[in-house]
C-alpha cells in the first residue's frame, strides 16, 4: 500500500527517502560547555538515522557562545568544533538519512550569558531571564557575520542543508517582532531587514543547490504580538532573500495572552497550509503530529510537504519505521538486524 508521507521528496540538491523529518531539539547536554556534540548526541542522531527518518535537523546551534540559551548547548563559533559534528553527519548519512542544522542566537533568551544582547533593551517577564543589553549598529552586522561564519563550518563539517531559527523567541525573532524590536536605526525601521540580511550572508557561503530553510513563528502568543498576515509578509521578504523552504511553528516570544495555542494534534498545520499557498513555496508542518495518520494526512491533504516530528521522536527513535509499517507503507526501512522483530 502506498502512501504519501513515505515517498521521496526533492528540495532544490537535497533528495530525500520519504518525508518526515526529526525536528531540533536542544538537548542541553554538552557537559564539556564547549559547544562540541559528545556520545549522548552522536547515539542520539544515529539512532533515528536507523530508525527511518528521511531528515534530521541538528538542534538549535549557536554562532556565539554569549549566543546560547545555556552553556551545555551546541555551538559552532569556533572551527575546532567541526570534527564533532562531521564524526555525527557521516555516521548518519552512513544509514541512509540526510541531516541538517539548525543556526541560531538566543539574543535575549540567553540565561547563562553574564549580559544577553538584543535587538532592544527589553527584559523578558520570567525571572530566570536577565535584562539585555541593546545591540549597536556595528554590531548588528557583526552579528550577521557570525551566522555566515557558523554556516561556513557547517557545510565543511558536512550537512546537506542548514536551516535559520527565526522562532520562538530566539534573536532573528527579536529583530522581526514589534514586541522586541524597538530600535531607530534602520533595523528598527524595517523589522525584515536583520533577517534578510543574515540570510543573504549565509546564502554566500551555501553551496548553489543546498536547500536554505527558515523557522519561524506564524503568530505571537502575547497580547499584541503579532499574526499570520505579519508572517506572511516577513516570509516574502526572507523568500525574495533566498528561502527555499519554511518551517512553520508558533509563539515562544513570551507569556501568553488571551490567545493562546490549540494544544491538539495539528494545531499548526493551517499556519503551514496559508504560507504555503500564499508564498507558494515548499513548507515543514510541525507540533503534535506524531499519530501516523495525522502525520500522513498533512502531506495528503496537501498542507505541507514535509512533516517534522519532535517530541514523538524523542519517545521513540524507530518513528519513522513503525509509522511506515502502520500506514502498510511499501517503503519500511526496517534494518535487516531488526527485521525477525517484524515477521
Amino acid at each position: 500500500m502506498s502512501n504519501q508521507l513515505f515517498s521521496p521528496y526533492k528540495l532544490k540538491g537535497l533528495e530525500l527517502k520519504n518525508r518526515v523529518v526529526m525536528a531540533p531539539m536542544c538537548q542541553y547536554s554538552v557537559t564539556a560547555k564547549d559547544g562540541k556534540p559528545n556520545e549522548w548526541h552522536y547515539v542520539h542522531y544515529l539512532s533515528r538515522a536507523i530508525g527511518g527518518t528521511g531528515l534530521i535537523i541538528l538542534e538549535m546551534t549557536d554562532v556565539d557562545p554569549d549566543g546560547r540559551i545555556t552553556d551545555f548547548d551546541l555551538g559552532l563559533w569556533s572551527d575546532e568544533q567541526i570534527p564533532a559534528f562531521s564524526r555525527i553527519i557521516e555516521g548518519v548519512h552512513a544509514h541512509g538519512a540526510k541531516i541538517g542544522i539548525q543556526i541560531a542566537h538566543a539574543g535575549l533568551k540567553a540565561e547563562d550569558a553574564t549580559e544577553p544582547v538584543a535587538p532592544s533593551a527589553i527584559k523578558l517577564p520570567e525571572s530566570h531571564y536577565k535584562m539585555p543589553r541593546s545591540l549597536t549598529t556595528d554590531e548588528v552586522k557583526d552579528m550577521i557575520q557570525l551566522f555566515a561564519d557558523a554556516t561556513r563550518r557547517a557545510i565543511h563539517a558536512g550537512v546537506d542543508m542548514i536551516e535559520l531559527h527565526g522562532a520562538h523567541g530566539y534573536l532573528i525573532h527579536q529583530f522581526h517582532s514589534p514586541l522586541t524590536n524597538k530600535r531607530e536605526d534602520v533595523y528598527g525601521k524595517n523589522l525584515d531587514k536583520f533577517g534578510v540580511e543574515v540570510i543573504k550572508a549565509v546564502k554566500k557561503e551555501m553551496p548553489a543547490n543546498m536547500p536554505l530553510v527558515f523557522r519561524i513563528s506564524a503568530v505571537e502568543y502575547a497580547d499584541g504580538g503579532y499574526d499570520i498576515e505579519h508572517a506572511i509578509e516577513l516570509c516574502k521578504a526572507y523568500q525574495a532573500a533566498g528561502v527555499d523552504s519554511f518551517h512553520v511553528s508558533s509563539g515562544g516570544e513570551g507569556l501568553k495572552g488571551i490567545r493562546k495555542p490549540g494544544n491538539y494534534p495539528g494545531y499548526q498545520v493551517p499556519f503551514a497550509r496559508r504560507i504555503r499557498e500564499s508564498l507558494r513555496i515548499p513548507v515543514i508542518a510541525v507540533g503534535m503530529l506524531e499519530e501516523p495518520a495525522i502525520a500522513e494526512s498533512v502531506i495528503g491533504n496537501e498542507d505541507a510537504d514535509l512533516v517534522a516530528i519532535a517530541r514523538g521522536m524523542l519517545r521513540d527513535p524507530y518513528w519513522a519505521t513503525n509509522a511506515a509499517i502502520s500506514l502498510r507503507s511499501e517503503n519500511t526501512n526496517v534494518p535487516k538486524q531488526y527485521e525477525r522483530a517484524y515477521l
